[in-house]
């Protein structure tokens, strides 16, 4: 073990001992033997072990620990530190801006224990309540992060959506519009996006001279009818090649394996032969089945369906009529109502549901019970002042460790509507989550379960749940669930939405927007939610607004 990684393991372990809070003189001294370390003309491994206690800046508790080392090429200490601490808070070290003190107060303080947890918290202006995260803070930790995460090979859809337009662009300049085929998870709408993929009319040798350029892209694997690059972003780019292979190449990486194995096994003599300049209806017409857009080529279900009957007309973003589940800055959001209202206006949305955090989350600066009424004041005033348009009181009530909502059934009372969400203790055995969201969906008051499983993507899995059972309970207490339309979240799941749907259970694409920007999320909640068929009768928020207060009337008289 040579004088650098001695360094680090003395640097590391300063810094988790800031982290857990631990002796404060240790945490330095052991700081200041990495930096001494570090200058040291000779590897230690070759100085006598006596001599070690010697060199100025390494105490007694240092120079066991080098010695440690030496021996074992491990530190028991360190290993004991690392094993208490998560994962994510060490990753956490990596972002530059946030030394170990401020991961303490974001660990211990905050709840926030992954990166990506970090950055969810970041956009919804959280850091900026606690004593030492202004702003300025906070904005820069969203830009390394933002970093960071770019260089781990996994994306959001919204991140790949921004830069596809460029590559594309690029692509057809190297090869002619009609050479280019955009295709994979992407054009199917998936939510997490691995490899960026293209069909090219080209062989493998053309695409590589074209790609040579003062900074090549990394050509990470090759094979007959493929490439594979890694661009300086991180983001792997796949490019399905051969001249002779283009249309049919089009279509059988439009979908996925299950979907493309079982059209190819019931339709073996399917000619492709111009499908790229007629589109690839014609290939379905050839099957004598009904056409299956790309958001739906996941399963071979959907092929029987598509043979059976022609598909559904898919909800569309202009079918959004209201955005469900917004925060203002009466809790964690950076606008006023009035400002959330007149933009939601101006955007052509009929109406705005006004759903702060609940008073559990002091966090947040949850509202208590007289903040509701200065609140609900407010709301009646607005109504009154915006015309053609409406406000709805709403809250986001924590749903407590033993099922209960944050509130008397007389303050539930006072809301339009109330969505139910879990935002503490999320390290929960199934039977713990099951009875926390089943007692919340049983609450009378309860409209709308949000964000079912709590997931943050490529950050944080959700608690465990068997969905079949929160859906039953929802059919049962009349309850719509949420399709949380922020592109980390997604939550429920569109894999899980069929049964819903076949339960008659509503589906609400919210964007639980903490800024005016945050409506445009809908849009992501709308893809996603196209890939579960849904229509916009099954959606919540496509209810105009007669439609929408006719519901909240109906739901309360069916909830007595």
């Amino acid at each position: 073990m040579d004088n650098y990684q001695i360094a680090d393991h003395f640097s590391l372990l300063s810094k988790l001992f800031d982290i857990h809070g631990e002796n404060n003189f240790k945490a330095k001294s052991y700081a200041s033997a990495a930096f001494n370390i570090e200058k040291l003309p000779l590897p230690l491994s070759e100085i006598p072990k006596e001599k070690i206690f010697e060199i100025k800046g390494i105490g007694a508790s240092s120079g066991d620990i080098i010695i440690e080392l030496l021996e074992t090429g491990a530190l028991k200490i360190l290993q004991d530190m690392i094993e208490k601490t998560p994962q994510g808070v060490i990753d956490m070290l990596q972002i530059k801006g946030i030394g170990p003190k401020k991961i303490s107060t974001i660990w211990k303080e905050m709840n926030i224990e992954s990166i990506g947890e970090l950055l969810y918290a970041c956009k919804e202006n959280r850091l900026k309540l606690y004593k030492g995260f202004g702003e300025k803070t906070q904005q820069n930790i969203i830009e390394t992060i933002t970093f960071y995460l770019s260089n781990q090979g996994r994306f959001l859809y919204p991140q790949i959506e921004a830069i596809e337009p460029q590559i594309t662009t690029y692509l057809k300049k190297l090869f002619l519009p009609e050479n280019v085929f955009i295709t994979g998870g992407f054009i199917r709408q998936l939510e997490i996006i691995e490899e960026l993929e293209y069909v090219i009319n080209s062989n493998n040798e053309t695409v590589k001279s074209k790609f040579q350029s003062a900074n090549p892209p990394q050509l990470l694997e090759e094979n007959s009818d493929n490439l594979l690059y890694k661009l300086l972003n991180g983001l792997k780019l796949r490019l399905y090649t051969g001249t002779g292979a283009f249309e049919k190449h089009q279509f059988t990486t439009s979908g996925s394996p299950e979907f493309i194995n079982s059209f190819n096994s019931r339709f073996p003599n399917i000619d492709f032969t111009g499908s790229s300049h007629t589109g690839d209806a014609a290939i379905f017409k050839q099957a004598n089945i009904n056409y299956i857009p790309y958001c739906l080529r996941e399963t071979e279900a959907i092929i029987e369906r598509a043979q059976a009957s022609p598909l559904p007309q898919l909800i569309q973003t202009e079918d959004i009529k209201g955005i469900i589940h917004s925060h203002s800055n009466w809790s964690d959001g950076s606008y006023t109502i009035e400002d959330m209202a007149l933009a939601a206006k101006a955007q052509g949305f009929e109406y705005l549901v006004i759903s702060d955090h609940s008073k559990s989350a002091f966090y947040a600066q949850g509202l208590h019970e007289e903040r509701i009424r200065a609140q609900h004041e407010l709301i009646d005033t607005l109504n009154t002042t915006i015309s053609g348009f409406k406000i709805f009181k709403s809250i986001e009530s924590d749903i407590l460790y033993d099922g209960s909502l944050d509130y008397s059934n007389t303050v539930l009372a006072t809301f339009d509507l109330v969505i139910a969400s879990i935002h503490s203790i999320l390290k929960m055995t199934e039977e713990k989550a099951m009875q926390r969201l089943i007692t919340a969906i049983e609450n009378p008051y309860t409209t709308i379960l949000g964000h079912m499983t709590g997931r943050l993507l490529l950050s944080r899995l959700g608690y465990p749940i068997d969905h079949k059972k929160i859906i039953d309970a929802c059919a049962a207490n009349h309850v719509v669930i949420e399709l949380n339309a922020h592109p980390s979240r997604l939550d429920i799941d569109w894999r899980h939405i069929d049964y819903a749907l076949e339960k008659n259970v509503m589906i609400s694409i919210d964007p639980d927007a903490h800024h005016i920007d945050g409506f445009k999320d809908v849009r992501y909640g709308v893809l996603s939610a196209q890939k579960a068929m849904v229509c916009k009768k099954q959606n919540l928020s496509s209810m105009g607004l007669k439609d929408f207060e006719y519901f909240i009337q109906k739901n309360k008289a069916l909830k007595g």
